[in-house]
């Protein structure tokens, strides 16, 4: 008999293709491709995506017990994707839709050396996923449901997320720890032009662990800063990375009623505020222990050093590092340096999975002398603490 599940996780899945680029000229994208060209690649690497996979996967990995809830079409690319998922543990797919009139959601990856990925993206049976979908029988038996990519859900943010709404207040009524994860609107999208500010009124009042990245929630809830920024900066947000915008984020998640709010901030590490005593003791089934040192807390962790050989999956790798040290009872500061370790170690291989080692293995690493990448005070008031290698700061709720 199948042992209950810490975790359950729910949301976009999708067969993701990368073609072999590794021999590439490091740098050199925007010259190579050009229309009319032929660019030879090496053999392509198949593997499931989507925080279904990439996050749910990772938890397994981590030792977590996890349910994975996804839909897929009854194609090649659906069998493909439920034999991946398989091989992992045959109980991994037992929560798979397959929708007959649908097709896979699949993704190409081009991750040339030295660049950020681009996607080439088919949303698929994606789009048809609906409250209906989840196995809240299951939910009810688990400490944690984490919820990824509604933007590639069609039926997520139509009617203002209504059935977003509807996934979270059934999950939030079983007594569970609820997390989310979002992923960046392509703008000339039905998603780029949902109010994601008005979605996220409704739905976060039942998100306990609300982890976006900081563009992600830029352009959903500050959409004027996002486009200002992006011109001021030629592209380069990460240049206006810093505190008083971390704040102001953060702030938004928590007055909507989060629990736990972070942003994924790519190279340049992972930040988190926490809401009073009071909100953190009302998270649900993964609730930490010691409620008290998790609140009112806001801390900032630089990436690890490691050779990046890929960042497909980074940020549902941090996640699900996260997630464990959650439900492994750890404190926050070392819930943070877990989530960058686990990222780290994902960006060592091409793909989202084949870097991650498991959660001892991980820990061992970290207490050998794994360095974080240097890092300068975020302002006044902040403090280094040198045992988690972490900024803590003074802005909590």
């Amino acid at each position: 008999m199948q042992e209950k599940p810490e975790a359950v996780v729910a949301g976009h899945l999708c067969l993701d293709i990368f073609p072999g680029m590794e021999h590439l000229p490091r740098g050199e994208f925007s010259a190579l491709f050009q229309p009319g060209h032929l660019i030879e690649v090496g053999p392509t690497t198949q593997s499931t995506g989507g925080p279904v996979s990439n996050t749910g996967l990772a938890l397994h990995k981590l030792g977590i017990r996890t349910r994975l809830m996804g839909k897929v079409g009854s194609d090649r690319f659906g069998a493909a994707v439920l034999d991946i998922v398989r091989s992992f543990g045959e109980h991994l797919a037992a929560g798979m839709v397959v929708d007959e009139g649908s097709t896979t959601s699949y993704t190409i990856a081009i991750n040339p050396p030295g660049l950020d990925r681009i996607f080439l993206h088919c949303p698929g049976a994606n789009n048809t996923f609906q409250a209906r979908d989840v196995r809240f029988d299951l939910v009810g038996e688990a400490q944690l449901f984490h919820f990824g990519y509604p933007p590639l859900m069609g039926r997520m943010f139509a009617g203002e997320g209504e059935e977003l709404l509807e996934v979270f207040r059934r999950a939030r009524e079983t007594g569970v720890t609820t997390s989310l994860d979002m992923v960046y609107p392509d703008p000339a999208s039905p998603a780029g032009k949902a109010d994601w500010a008005a979605i996220l009124k409704k739905v976060l009042p039942c998100v306990d662990i609300f982890l976006p990245s900081w563009e992600e929630m830029l352009i959903m809830v500050r959409p004027e800063w996002h486009a200002r920024w992006l011109e001021e900066t030629g592209g380069v947000l990460q240049d206006r990375i810093h505190t008083e915008a971390l704040r102001d984020l953060t702030g938004e998640m928590i007055g909507r009623g989060v629990a736990v709010a972070g942003l994924k901030l790519g190279d340049r590490g992972f930040y988190i505020r926490t809401a009073g005593i009071d909100r953190i003791r009302q998270m649900g089934r993964a609730c930490p222990k010691d409620a008290a040192s998790w609140a009112g807390r806001e801390l900032w962790s630089p990436c690890f050093e490691v050779e990046v050989a890929g960042t497909t999956g980074a940020g549902d790798a941090t996640i699900a590092g996260f997630l464990t040290a959650l439900l492994k009872g750890m404190a926050p500061d070392e819930a943070m340096t877990a989530a960058v370790a686990v990222g780290g170690c994902n960006v060592e291989a091409p793909d989202a999975l084949g870097g991650l080692r498991s959660w001892e293995d991980t820990l061992a690493r970290i207490s050998r002398g794994w360095a974080k990448k240097p890092m300068s005070s975020p302002g006044p008031g902040w403090v280094w603490n040198p045992a988690c290698q972490i900024w803590m700061g003074q802005g909590g709720e």
